[in-house]
C-alpha cells in the first residue's frame, strides 16, 4: 500500500494537477451548491384526506374512517396510522416505516382508497392522497394589502399566483387568507312555493343544462365538418335565463324565483397582516433548488409584475415580504462560514507556535484541500450545505490536521537529522501510513452506524456522519498523497529562499532590507485586499498570484535579518525531559502503575456515579434554539361565531403590534393560517396570530420578546392565549404527550378528565390541553319516518330543503372566460331567512301538496361530539401540556410516569403510553447506544488487525471511556442538559476521535520495545509523542471552541456575534467533544505508559513467582530425601568448597572448575 507514496513522489507534477483540479472543482462546487437552512427531509408519511361536507363525526368514523382503515392496514412497511372523523371531514395520517419504497407505497396507497371509496356515501367529494415533505413549507410568503375591493385584490394575487408558479426554483404559490368566487343563487322561499319548484328539480335543469356534448362529425362529399353543442355556462345570465318549469303557457325561468351574482363563498376565517387586510401568497420550492435564489428569482418577478400595474393600482396595492428564509439561511451560512474560518485560524495558531512558518503552512494546505474535496463530493451526490453541513465541516478542521501534523512533525525530524526535503517527506508518510489509516478508520468507524439512525431525527442529522466521513477520507488522501509532494517542493522552494535571503544579507545593508521589506509587506497586503474585493473571478486569480509573488519575496527578505551561518555543536547523549521523567516515576517501579491506574478509574468512577448525579441539569431531547418566529393561540369555548372570534383575535393582534422587536405578524380568526411546522393547534383555538421577529441583533432575546408578550396579553381581561415558539429541527410539538387510547368511550372521557386534572396540580406544567371533543351545542333534526311516509315524504328530498337555509345546494359548477378555475353554482335561501327557527315555517312538496317540516320532522339541541380521533384501529385522547422556564420536560415525564404506576388513576379499559417528543428520544437513545457499541466493536476489530493484541486494543478502548467522564464533568462546568440528540452525537463521535492518540502512543512502543527495553520503550514513547498527541488535542479542542461558546467571527464584514442562532444549535456537542476530548488525553498519557508498564511488571512477578516456586519444591525435596538418609551416608560430589575468604560476590559468575572431586 506504501508504494502508492512512492507512485506519485515519481510524478509531482501530476500530483501538482490533481491538486489544482481538487481546488477548482472544490470551489466551483461550493458555489453552485444549494444553501438550505434545515435538510430537506423525505419523512414517510402519507395523508389522505376525504371531505363530505354536512357529515357528523360518527358517520364519518363509521361510514368512511372504517373502510379506509380496513383497506390501507394491510400495504406493506406500514408502522402507524392515525385516523380523524369530524364533522364535513375524515383523514388518515400513515406513517411507514424509513427506507420505504415511495413510489411502491404511494401506487398501493391509492389502489387502497379507490377500493375503500365505493363504500362511501353517496355526496361524499373525492379522496385526495398527499405526501408529506419538509421542503414543502413555505420560504417566503407575500403579503399583498390595499384600499382596493377585495375581488380586484383576489385577481392581482391569482395573476401573481400563476407567474411565480411559471417559475422553475417555484413548486407552488398557495393563496391564504382569501375567499373563493361563487355564483350565488338566492331564492325567494315564497315564490318557491308558489311556483310549487323543488330543490332537486332546481339542481336536476341547472346539471342537464350545463354541458358540453360532442356530437360528432359530419361528412360529406365536400367534407368533414366536427358539431358540437356548446351548453356550459360561461357567466350568470346562462343561469339566469335557464328555464325551470312550464306553468301554463308561459316558461318560469331561473330569474323569475331567484336573485343570481357573483359573489364569494361565506367567510370562514379574517386574514390580516400588520393589521391590515391581506391576501398571502406562499412560496414552496422545488426540491434540491438553492432557497437564497429562488427568493431572489421571485421577488424580481413580483418587481416586473408591479412594473407592469396601472399606476392608481401600484399606488393602492402594496407588496411585503415576510417569513423570509433567505435572510435565515444567509445569515447562518455567513455565521457558520465565520465559524470554520475561526476554527481555521485557531488551529493555524496552534501549529505555527508549535511546529513553525513552513509545517504550519502545510498543514493550513490540508483544511482547504480537505474541504475542497468534500464538496465536490457533495455536489457529486446531489446533497445541500446545511447547517448540518456546516458543522460537521466545524467539527472536521480539528481532526482532519491530525494525520497532516503526524507526518509534518517526523519529516521535520527526518530533515534535521539531514535527510532532503522530499525524501523526508516521503519518509514520514509511510512511516506514518497504516497509524493514520488505523486511525482515520476507527474515526469512520464511529460514524458509520450514525447512517443508520431511524425516524425523523435520524433524517435530520444524517448529514452529519456523510459530511465526516467525506472529510475525513479526503484529509486521508491529502495527507498521504498531496502532503508529501507539496512539502517535498516546499522544502525546495525554501532552500531557493534562503539561498536568496544570504545574498540578500550578503549585498544589501540593513536598513535597505528594513525598507525593502516594508514595501513588500504593503504589497503583499494590497494584493491580498484587491483579491477579496475584486469583483470578478479572472481579476480575483490575478490578484492571487501576485499575492503568492509578493509572500514569497517576502519571505526571502524576512529570512535576511536570520543569521545563515552553522548550527550550534549538538550536545551529546540523551537527557530526559520532565515528562519523561515523570512517566519513568510512574513506570519504573511495580507500584505507581497500579496506583495511576486505580486513581484515574476512581476519578472516573466518582464523577459518573456520584459527582454529575448530583449536579446534572436534566435531560432534554433537543437543544433549546433562539427563538425567531412564533404562534399565538387565541382560545376560547362555545358555539362563537367568526365575527366574535375576530374580535378576541382583534385585541390580541393590536397588543403584539406594539410590543419592540416584533416585525410582521399575520392574524387568522377562524378556519386558515400560514403552513409551518409548528405543532398542532389546541383544539379551542379561535384563532391564531402567526409573527415575525426583527431580524437577530437588533432586538433583545427571543424569549424576552415572546416573555413581553405573554405579560401583556396577560394583563387584558377575559382573553386566553397560548405562545408556542416555532418548531426548530426533528422536535414534534409540546414535550409533553400522554396518549390514552380505549373503546369505550365515557372512559377514554374521564381518563383524559383526570389526566388533565392532574397535569394542571402540577408545577412546572403549563399550557395544559387536552384532544376532546369541545363542548358546544348541534341541532338535531329527528325525521318521523312513518309519519313522513303518511305524507308521501322520505329524507332525501328534507336533506335539499334543510341546505337551503346552511351552505346551500351546489348545483353545479361553471369556468367563466376571464378565470382559469371552475366556480361553484349555489343556491340557497336569502341572508334574513338563514336561520335555525326558519325550519319551523319550511314546507315541503309531496305528493299531497306542501307539508310543513314540523309535522314529521323534531329538532332539539344535542351535545356537540366535533371529531374522533383513532390510532391504529382504537380511540385515543391525548393529554398535552409545555413546561415553564428552566424545568425539564424528562423529569416532570419521569414524575407522571411514578404517579400512574403507583397509584393506577385510569380505568382498566384504558392503555396509556408517551409519544411526540418522548417516543422520538426513547428511540434515539436506544439507537445512540446502539451505534456506541457497534462503533467500539468495528474499532476492536481494526486495532486487532494492526496491533495484534487483544490487550492493546481493549486499552485503546479504555480512552472511550474517560472521554464520557469528561463529557459530563462538561455538561456540568457549562450549564447544559444533556441533549440526547447533540450531546449523544457528541459521544459518538468522540469514541473515533479520543483512540488516536492511543493508536499513536501504542504503534510507537510496539517499534521502540524492538530496540530497547521495554520499559525504556515506554518513557521514550510518551516523550517523542507527547508533542504530536498534544497537538492533535489541542487543535480539535481549539477548533470547536468558538462553536461551545457561541462565538463566530466576521472576518469580512468586521465583529463578531455571540450566541447566534445557529450557534446554539451546537454548543452542547461542541462541549461534549472538547470536554471528552481534552480529559480523555490527559488520563491517556497517565493510563496509557501505566497500563502498559503494568503488564510488565505483572509480567516480571508472574516470572518471579513460577521461578521461585520450581526451587521451593526442589529444596523441599532435597530436605525430605536427607532426612531419611543417616550422616555416614552422606557424599560430596563436585569442586571442594571455596573458603569464605576467597568467594565472589557476583551471583550471576560460573563457579571455577576443578579437575578434583571429593569423593
Amino acid at each position: 500500500m506504501t508504494g502508492m507514496i512512492d507512485w506519485a513522489a515519481a510524478r509531482a507534477r501530476m500530483i501538482f494537477a490533481f491538486i489544482l483540479l481538487t481546488i477548482g472543482a472544490g470551489s466551483l462546487a461550493y458555489v453552485g451548491l444549494p444553501k438550505e437552512g434545515e435538510p430537506d427531509i423525505d419523512i414517510p408519511m402519507v395523508f389522505i384526506s376525504a371531505p363530505f361536507p354536512g357529515i357528523t363525526a360518527e358517520d364519518s368514523e363509521r361510514l368512511m374512517v372504517k373502510p379506509l382503515e380496513q383497506e390501507l392496514r394491510s400495504i406493506d412497511g406500514l408502522d402507524k396510522m392515525t385516523s380523524f372523523a369530524s364533522e364535513g371531514y375524515a383523514g388518515l395520517l400513515l406513517q411507514f416505516e424509513f427506507g420505504w419504497d415511495k413510489t411502491a407505497t404511494m401506487a398501493s396507497v391509492r389502489e387502497a382508497v379507490d377500493t375503500a371509496k365505493v363504500e362511501f356515501p353517496a355526496g361524499a367529494e373525492e379522496p385526495e392522497v398527499d405526501e408529506f415533505n419538509f421542503s414543502e413549507f413555505p420560504i417566503l410568503v407575500v403579503a399583498l394589502s390595499g384600499d382596493v375591493p377585495e375581488r380586484t385584490l383576489l385577481k392581482v394575487s391569482k395573476d401573481l399566483q400563476l407567474r411565480l408558479e411559471g417559475l422553475p426554483e417555484v413548486l407552488e404559490a398557495g393563496l391564504a387568507g382569501h375567499r373563493e368566487e361563487m355564483l350565488e343563487v338566492v331564492i325567494d322561499p315564497l315564490k318557491l312555493e308558489a311556483y310549487d319548484v323543488t330543490g332537486q328539480e332546481l339542481v336536476q335543469v341547472v346539471v342537464n343544462n350545463n354541458a358540453l356534448v360532442a356530437a360528432g362529425a359530419v361528412e360529406s362529399g365536400s367534407g368533414q365538418y366536427s358539431v358540437k353543442l356548446p351548453g356550459s355556462f360561461e357567466d350568470a345570465s346562462d343561469v339566469y335565463n335557464l328555464p325551470v318549469k312550464v306553468n301554463g303557457d308561459r316558461i318560469v325561468t331561473m330569474g323569475d324565483i331567484a336573485d343570481i351574482r357573483l359573489t364569494f363563498e361565506d367567510a370562514r376565517g379574517t386574514a390580516r397582516y400588520n393589521g391590515h387586510p391581506t391576501v398571502a401568497l406562499q412560496v414552496v420550492k422545488r426540491k434540491g433548488m438553492p432557497v437564497i435564489d429562488t427568493v431572489d428569482a421571485v421577488k424580481a418577478e413580483l418587481e416586473l409584475a408591479r412594473a407592469e400595474w396601472p399606476e392608481p393600482l401600484r399606488e393602492a396595492v402594496s407588496i411585503n415580504y415576510a417569513m423570509d428564509e433567505s435572510t435565515q439561511v444567509a445569515g447562518m451560512v455567513s455565521q457558520l462560514e465565520g465559524s470554520v474560518l475561526t476554527a481555521i485560524a485557531l488551529v493555524m495558531i496552534v501549529v505555527l507556535a508549535s511546529l513553525g512558518v513552513r509545517s504550519a503552512l502545510l498543514v493550513g494546505f490540508s483544511i482547504p484541500t480537505s474541504f475542497m474535496l468534500c464538496f465536490g463530493l457533495l455536489a457529486v451526490f446531489g446533497m445541500s450545505i446545511t447547517n448540518i453541513v456546516m458543522f460537521g465541516l466545524i467539527l472536521a478542521v480539528g481532526m482532519l490536521v491530525d494525520g497532516a501534523i503526524v507526518v509534518v512533525e517526523y519529516a521535520d525530524q527526518r530533515i534535521q537529522e539531514g535527510s532532503g526535503p522530499m525524501t523526508a517527506y516521503v519518509e514520514a508518510a509511510k512511516r506514518m501510513f497504516w497509524p493514520i489509516v488505523s486511525s482515520t478508520a476507527t474515526t469512520l468507524c464511529a460514524f458509520l452506524p450514525m447512517l443508520f439512525w431511524p425516524g425523523i431525527p435520524g433524517e435530520f442529522m444524517g448529514n452529519l456522519p456523510v459530511t465526516l466521513i467525506f472529510v475525513l477520507s479526503a484529509s486521508l488522501v491529502v495527507a498521504l498523497i498531496y502532503l508529501p509532494i507539496v512539502g517535498g517542493v516546499a522544502g525546495r522552494v525554501t532552500r531557493t529562499l534562503e539561498r536568496r535571503s544570504t545574498a540578500m544579507q550578503a549585498r544589501w545593508s540593513r536598513p535597505a532590507r528594513v525598507v525593502r521589506f516594508a514595501v513588500m509587506a504593503l504589497l503583499t497586503a494590497g494584493a491580498a485586499f484587491m483579491m477579496i474585493e475584486a469583483p470578478e473571478t479572472s481579476a480575483r486569480i490575478l490578484f492571487a498570484a501576485l499575492l503568492v509573488l509578493f509572500w514569497l519575496e517576502l519571505s526571502a527578505v524576512a529570512g535576511s535579518f536570520r543569521e545563515h551561518g552553522l548550527p550550534p555543536p549538538a550536545r551529546a547523549g540523551y537527557r530526559r525531559t520532565p515528562f519523561g521523567r515523570i512517566i519513568r516515576f510512574l513506570t519504573g517501579n511495580p507500584v505507581m502503575p497500579f496506583v495511576a491506574i486505580g486513581s484515574s478509574l476512581a476519578a472516573v468512577f466518582f464523577v459518573m456515579g456520584v459527582w454529575y448525579p448530583a449536579n446534572q441539569l436534566g435531560t432534554e431531547f433537543f437543544v433549546k434554539t433562539e427563538p425567531e418566529r412564533a404562534v399565538i393561540y387565541v382560545r376560547a369555548r362555545g358555539n362563537l361565531s367568526l365575527s366574535e372570534r375576530d374580535r378576541l383575535l382583534q385585541a390580541v393582534e393590536e397588543i403584539v403590534l406594539d410590543i419592540d422587536g416584533v416585525q410582521s405578524v399575520f392574524a387568522f380568526a377562524g378556519d386558515g393560517g400560514l403552513n409551518d411546522r409548528g405543532g398542532n393547534a389546541p383544539k379551542d383555538a379561535v384563532g391564531r396570530i402567526q409573527l415575525e421577529l426583527s431580524p437577530w441583533g437588533t432586538r433583545p432575546s427571543g424569549d424576552a420578546v415572546l416573555a413581553t408578550i405573554e405579560e401583556a396579553i396577560a394583563a387584558y381581561p377575559g382573553v386566553i392565549s397560548e405562545v408556542a415558539q416555532a418548531q426548530e429541527g426533528p422536535q414534534q410539538g409540546k414535550p409533553i404527550q400522554l396518549r390514552l387510547q380505549g373503546d369505550d368511550w365515557q372512559e377514554l372521557q374521564d381518563a383524559a378528565a383526570i389526566a388533565r386534572d392532574h397535569f394542571a396540580e402540577m408545577e412546572g406544567l403549563a399550557e395544559v390541553e387536552d384532544t376532546r371533543p369541545l363542548p358546544g351545542i348541534d341541532w338535531a333534526l329527528d325525521v318521523d319516518v312513518a309519519q313522513a311516509g303518511r305524507f308521501g315524504a322520505d329524507v332525501s328530498q328534507i336533506g335539499p330543503m334543510v341546505s337551503l337555509i346552511t351552505r346551500g345546494i351546489l348545483l353545479d359548477e361553471m369556468r367563466p372566460d376571464n378565470s382559469d378555475e371552475e366556480i361553484e353554482i349555489r343556491v340557497r335561501y336569502p341572508q334574513e331567512h338563514r336561520v335555525i327557527s326558519t325550519l319551523d315555517t319550511m314546507r315541503i312538496r309531496t305528493s299531497s301538496g306542501l307539508v310543513p317540516l314540523e309535522n314529521f320532522v323534531e329538532r332539539e339541541p344535542v351535545k356537540k361530539l366535533g371529531e374522533i380521533n383513532r390510532f391504529n384501529g382504537t380511540r385515543f385522547f391525548d393529554v398535552k401540556a409545555g413546561v415553564d422556564e428552566g424545568v425539564n420536560a424528562n423529569d416532570k415525564i419521569a414524575q407522571i410516569q411514578q404517579w400512574i404506576e403507583a397509584e393506577t388513576p385510569f380505568p382498566a379499559s384504558v392503555e396509556w403510553s408517551f409519544t411526540g417528543d418522548q417516543e422520538e428520544q426513547a428511540e434515539s437513545q436506544d439507537f445512540l447506544m446502539k451505534a456506541f457499541a457497534g462503533a467500539l466493536g468495528l474499532m476492536f476489530v481494526i486495532l486487532l488487525a494492526q496491533f495484534n493484541s487483544f490487550y492493546n486494543s481493549a486499552l485503546v478502548l479504555s480512552a472511550v471511556v474517560m472521554s464520557v467522564a469528561g463529557v459530563l464533568v462538561g455538561m456540568v462546568i457549562m450549564q447544559q442538559p444533556f441533549s440526547i440528540i447533540m450531546t449523544g452525537t457528541g459521544i459518538v463521535a468522540l469514541a473515533g476521535i479520543v483512540v488516536n492518540n492511543n493508536i499513536v502512543l501504542i504503534d510507537t512502543y510496539q517499534e521502540f520495545r524492538r530496540q530497547m527495553p521495554e520499559l525504556e520503550a515506554i518513557t521514550r514513547t510518551a516523550e517523542a509523542r507527547i508533542r504530536p498527541v498534544l497537538l492533535t488535542t489541542i487543535t480539535t479542542m481549539a477548533g470547536l471552541a468558538p462553536m461551545m461558546f457561541g462565538i463566530s467571527v466576521d472576518f469580512f464584514g468586521g465583529g463578531y456575534t455571540v450566541d447566534a442562532p445557529s450557534a446554539l444549535w451546537w454548543k452542547q456537542l461542541s462541549t461534549a467533544v472538547v470536554f471528552g476530548l481534552g480529559s480523555a488525553t490527559v488520563l491517556t498519557l497517565i493510563v496509557t505508559p501505566s497500563a502498559l508498564a503494568a503488564r510488565i511488571w505483572i509480567g516480571i512477578g508472574v516470572s518471579r513467582a513460577l521461578t521461585w516456586s520450581q526451587d521451593a519444591r526442589e529444596g523441599l525435596r532435597l530436605k525430605r530425601e536427607a532426612g531419611r538418609t543417616a550422616p555416614a551416608d552422606l557424599l560430596w560430589t563436585g569442586a571442594a568448597p571455596v573458603p569464605a575468604g576467597q568467594r565472589s560476590l557476583n551471583l550471576f559468575e560460573e563457579p571455577p572448575a576443578s579437575s578434583q572431586a571429593a569423593e
